[in-house]
């Protein structure tokens, strides 16, 4: 088998790994907000997301981009300097938790003014009580980062995915029975996520992933610091790409119109699910490749596991951009409905991002994370003009169309610089062959007018999604390293996938 098929194996088991953990995390998360938005009213289910957006906001600073930079510097580093590993690991920590520290203290003091500017009478209390968590959060992201660098993904699915959400799900719950108020919300968010980092802290040193004692090397600091500063600026982008919509929501409404506006955000970035689970694993891989020379590898790795997102999104594509309405009742309720234009907007946006694949993390393994910041510079300064030009006029509807189009604004000059850097770009005849069916049917579903309930939904959703499957199997987008990975799951889980192999092999594509 080739090296290129070996590495497909890996990424997909991985993403066996990564995508339960990502299930369970979104779920658990979807079942804390659906209970918070139900609880309470919608203008402090608003001023909780909020509050939530500038503590993202305050960690994405704080970790510096060394949740991206510290593994792919790790499998460098093991490859020719394997010594020098636990001083990486040490300085970055430290590096990151004195920044963690630093945005506490900046977070608290800015609260009073963060509630006069986006109309909050609870963001001045909360703030500081959330605050708190930001080291802890800040500790576990470089926790998984580092047993990332080492190609593990259980660290990540335990201690990310399921414990934090999973723990502050059931202090949540508790709290609320015995009659606790709004604030406790935020108290509990803190101890979930100050339990899950100390005990992550106790499986690093068990599995030997951190030194003795601290070391502080000064030239890995520095050289840390250069590579992950673009992808630090990179991914407060990414949060002004994916929040300035709420923030300035905030500004020019109040937390109520925010918080029905979060009936429709979520679920729209439900959609990344699978490219987010397929790419824990791809980066390390990809820049195996890339620093070996098989620029063919990469080519192929990158192709056809952009293929795989997309057939594997599109059903909860299908029912989210069809039926929106029943997509919110589902998991908000119906007092959010009111959102459903702006849901159908943002998915459109997100599913654009899916389908350009992962080119991000492509740009990170091929040494190019500048290119990254650039595209996301773009795409954000459109993201606010657009806001500010639309959210006083269109609503919600206006942040809609302000967040899609920085999504798709990004996408674009992301492909663009790495098809100019490798002479890659996602864009294969088969790819052509899985993506034009899909939108096509989605388009055509949605002009037909079926009505928008759960009963009807559901099965249309089912239905459609199977008609697709024919139709890609009709115009033979198999590939010999699908039938491949099938052998590999047989082997590995010992099913019998032998009339699955047969069927697929009929419609293995001629080139």
């Amino acid at each position: 088998m080739s090296e290129t098929n070996n590495a497909l194996h890996r990424v997909a088991r991985g993403m066996g790994i990564v995508l339960a953990g990502t299930v369970a995390s979104m779920f658990l998360t979807f079942l804390s907000r659906a209970i918070i938005a139900r609880h309470f009213d919608r203008y402090q289910y608003g001023s909780f997301t909020l509050t939530m957006t500038v503590i993202s906001i305050a960690m994405t600073v704080a970790l510096l981009g060394l949740q991206s930079g510290l593994p792919r510097e790790i499998s460098r580093y093991l490859k020719d300097r394997r010594e020098k590993v636990p001083a990486l690991v040490s300085t970055g920590l430290a590096m990151a938790l004195a920044a963690s520290m630093l945005m506490v203290a900046l977070t608290v003091s800015l609260a009073p003014d963060l509630a006069r500017l986006l109309n909050d009478r609870y963001i001045d209390k909360t703030l500081p009580l959330a605050a708190p968590a930001l080291p802890f959060m800040v500790l576990t992201m470089l926790l998984v980062a580092v047993s990332r660098g080492h190609g593990r993904v259980r660290e990540n699915l335990y201690y990310r995915n399921v414990l934090p959400p999973l723990l502050f799900l059931i202090i949540l719950v508790a709290g609320l029975l015995i009659g606790a108020d709004f604030t406790f919300v935020f108290l509990a968010y803190v101890l979930s996520q100050a339990l899950s980092s100390l005990l992550l802290v106790r499986e690093s040193c068990h599995l030997g992933f951190l030194p003795g004692r601290p070391i502080l090397d000064w030239k890995i600091a520095r050289e840390l610091f250069l590579f992950s500063l673009p992808l630090m600026l990179t991914g407060i982008l990414d949060y002004v790409m994916g929040w300035t919509d709420s923030l300035m929501l905030g500004y020019y409404f109040d937390p109520d119109t925010v918080g029905l506006y979060n009936g429709a955000a979520p679920i729209a970035r439900l959609l990344p699910l699978f490219l987010n689970s397929m790419g824990f694993l791809y980066m390390p891989i990809a820049t195996a490749f890339f620093t070996g020379g098989d620029i063919d590898g990469l080519r192929k790795l990158y192709r056809t596991t952009t293929r795989w997102v997309f057939i594997l999104t599109f059903p909860v594509f299908l029912f989210v951009f069809v039926f929106p309405e029943s997509a919110i009742s589902l998991f908000f309720g119906s007092k959010y409905t009111d959102a459903a234009t702006a849901l159908r907007i943002l998915s459109a946006g997100f599913m654009f991002h899916v389908m350009m694949g992962l080119n991000g993390m492509s740009l990170i393994a091929v040494g190019e994370p500048s290119a990254n910041l650039t595209g996301n510079l773009f795409a954000s300064m459109a993201n606010v003009a657009l806001n500010i030009v639309l959210i006083p006029v269109y609503g919600i509807e206006g942040a809609a169309v302000a967040t899609s189009v920085s999504y798709v604004t990004a996408n674009l000059y992301r492909t663009w610089w790495l098809h100019r850097k490798t002479g890659i770009h996602p864009f294969g005849r088969n790819y052509i062959k899985v993506l034009a069916p899909g939108l096509g049917l989605a388009v055509a579903i949605t002009a037909i007018g079926v009505n928008d309930n759960l009963l009807t939904a559901i099965p249309v959703t089912v239905a459609g999604y199977l008609v697709y499957l024919a139709a890609i199997l009709a115009l033979r987008t198999v590939e010999v390293e699908d039938v491949e990975l099938l052998d590999a799951l047989e082997a590995r889980t010992g099913a019998n996938l032998k009339p699955l192999k047969k069927l697929l092999a009929r419609f293995i594509s001629g080139g």
